[in-house]
């Protein structure tokens, strides 16, 4: 395949930096785009699928929407790390919380991610693929974490193909296991980053806390994640 691809419309590989910032919501990676990027371009818009490069503090990097569910994250991270020569993506999303020492808007890195899904079934592996986060990236993302004062809850999380579920225990399941927040992009992006042998990392704010209730809005999801974004943009210029 070459490009312009499928999915992406920009028409040469210097239209992405090498860093790549995936928010799930189009609108998020506008406002990104926005507020915390200078010189700004949009280098993708095909199905609404909004992406722009420009740099953050002279160092250029990108932020482009992946959609919600594992095969729209993989349709976009596979198409960024084999045709467009992306080295490095991060996930900048929202999950629900599972845990219980975690509270709205607190930051979540994923060292792993479980999943439902049967993504990893094409790679026709005898066993189950553990889909881990990039080492570097996340070791980079705490250090930078901590110098802004922010705390980072780093474990597993999972990966769901259902935000509706007809189990009705399946979060206290994986909550007793020590998983600490549920979203449904990471697991896919994990594995596509492995295959590839580029880097990957997913970072969260938790909009929602199944257990009590709570949650954000859509609006406040869209515009007032500006902590977990101020340390992946800090992590990305550091790559």
């Amino acid at each position: 395949m070459s490009i312009p691809t499928p999915h992406i419309s920009a028409k040469s590989k210097d239209c992405f930096a090498k860093t790549v910032l995936m928010p799930g919501d189009p609108l998020r990676a506008k406002f990104i785009a926005e507020n915390k990027l200078d010189s700004a371009v949009l280098v993708n818009e095909v199905r609404g699928m909004l992406g722009y490069t420009g740099t953050y503090k002279g160092v250029p990097v990108s932020v482009m929407a992946s959609g919600m569910g594992m095969p729209s994250m993989g349709i976009y991270s596979y198409e960024l790390f084999n045709f467009y020569d992306v080295e490095n993506i991060i996930r900048i999303g929202s999950a629900g919380a599972l845990s219980p020492s975690l509270d709205l808007y607190d930051i979540v890195a994923a060292i792993g991610a479980c999943t439902n899904s049967a993504y990893a079934s094409q790679y026709r592996l005898n066993g189950s693929f553990a889909p881990t986060a990039d080492y570097r990236l996340l070791r980079t993302f705490d250090d930078t974490a901590k110098s802004l004062n922010i705390i980072a809850h780093i474990g597993n999380v999972l990966s769901s193909d259902a935000f509706y579920s007809a189990d009705e225990k399946c979060n206290e399941q994986w909550r007793d296991m020590g998983v600490l927040a549920v979203e449904m992009e990471t697991a896919a992006l994990y594995m596509n980053a492995a295959k590839a042998g580029k880097h990957a990392l997913a970072v969260f704010t938790i909009s929602d806390c199944p257990f009590t209730n709570k949650a954000t809005t859509a609006e406040e999801r869209q515009n007032s994640f500006d902590t977990m974004m101020t340390a992946a943009l800090e992590t990305a210029i550091k790559l």
